[in-house]
């Protein structure tokens, strides 16, 4: 198979040596309400991209294991390293522990599995991406998160994908950076346009739909995209835009949800009733669902509509008075 995987592209707006404040993106999707029952202890992502700086301060005690599978340090599987960015990026969005002058992800205790299946010019085979995701499977991972794309829409990297699902696996998929503005026209991304993964469009952070985010009708929600700041190389911070950015903070969310709906349902949930426990932290933002799907991942929706009920209800109750 061909070299033609490559990261969602990207926008480095810029880089930073320390922040001290909860991203912008973490406090849109209402992460931090759910920090007092849940940071996704016990939950495994697998981040399939550029590798990660495993030294990064906010990062290195939330990485589990990892194994490279691309054409970086002679295919040496053990050394997982990011030399472009992009992964290290997507890795503090999940997972970041904010140190003193650091960054928190949307689930800071959950763990990494850093799964390196793009080298260090952000491209990769989809032979590499393929046995990424077996591997996932093999470590038994609750989440896969990929913000990485192509063209073409190869079986075997489906069936690989099928197969993580059948496994109660999350896949998460980066809808993809082709957007022209127009629902009317279709932009397909592989793996982010298949039924089975959750794909992933962008807003910024006043939740208009980005220009860039791709449309058609299996995009499942949105998140924030824009002006994303996270953890990158060499120990530092960058701010970053693309539907890349959106992806994990879903992965993230859908980490919170899982350990929150295991306690409160007391059993483990199966991956099409953990899709749906998603769903139900969405908001519509007005647009075609080929935009937004199900809306704005927002993590207290559940009692934000019931507080909204309440008041409905009191409301009709005073008019009849």
């Amino acid at each position: 198979m061909e070299q033609g995987v490559r990261v969602i592209p990207y926008t480095v707006i810029d880089e930073a040596d320390e922040i001290k404040e909860v991203p912008k993106g973490v406090e849109l999707i209402q992460a931090p309400k759910l920090w007092n029952e849940t940071k996704g202890k016990g939950m495994k992502v697998a981040v399939l991209d550029t590798g990660c700086e495993t030294t990064h301060p906010d990062l290195k005690d939330r990485i589990i294991s990892g194994r490279n599978f691309t054409d970086d340090d002679r295919s040496n599987p053990d050394l997982y390293t990011d030399y472009n960015g992009h992964g290290t990026h997507v890795a503090g969005t999940i997972a970041a522990h904010k140190n003193e002058a650091g960054v928190i992800g949307v689930a800071p205790e959950a763990g990494l599995l850093i799964v390196k299946v793009l080298n260090k010019a952000g491209s990769g085979k989809y032979e590499w991406i393929i046995k990424g995701i077996h591997y996932a499977i093999e470590q038994e991972v609750d989440i896969i998160s990929m913000s990485l794309g192509g063209p073409a829409d190869v079986p075997e990297l489906h069936k690989a994908i099928q197969a993580a699902v059948k496994k109660n696996i999350l896949v998460v998929c980066a809808a993809g950076n082709e957007g022209d503005g127009d629902v009317a026209t279709n932009e397909f991304a592989y793996p982010g346009a298949y039924n089975e993964v959750i794909s992933v469009g962008a807003v910024n952070l006043e939740r208009g739909s980005s220009e860039f985010t791709n449309s058609h009708n299996e995009i499942d929600l949105v998140a924030p995209g824009e002006r994303i700041t996270s953890t990158y190389l060499n120990g530092k911070y960058a701010t970053l835009s693309g539907t890349s950015m959106a992806a994990p903070h879903v992965s993230g969310a859908l980490a919170l949800i899982k350990t929150y709906a295991k306690a409160h349902f007391e059993r483990e949930l199966t991956e099409p009733e953990l899709y749906a426990q998603l769903v139900k932290r969405t908001v519509p933002l007005g647009n075609s669902p080929k935009l937004e799907g199900n809306g704005l991942v927002y993590l207290t929706v559940p009692e934000h509509l019931a507080e909204i009920f309440d008041q409905s209800f009191k409301t009709m109750v005073m008019d009849a008075i």
